[in-house]
């Protein structure tokens, strides 16, 4: 599973942080960016899912596997 964020559609919500710090970093205006090429491990796909689901500008998507 890999995800991006577009930061076209990113409003700062954080919500993505909250749920995944360890695939999302933030910068000082709470835009949301993947960490390293967003390629997501195993044990994590299940909070990059809620991520994605809990994200309210629909910013977040999957790219593939």
């Amino acid at each position: 599973m890999k995800i991006r964020v577009d930061p076209d559609k990113c409003q700062g919500h954080s919500r993505c942080y909250g749920l995944a710090p360890e695939l999302f970093s933030i910068d000082d205006y709470s835009q949301s960016s993947v960490v390293g090429d967003g390629t997501v491990p195993p044990e994590l796909e299940e909070r990059a899912t809620l991520a994605i689901a809990n994200c309210p500008e629909f910013a977040i998507e999957e790219v593939g596997g």
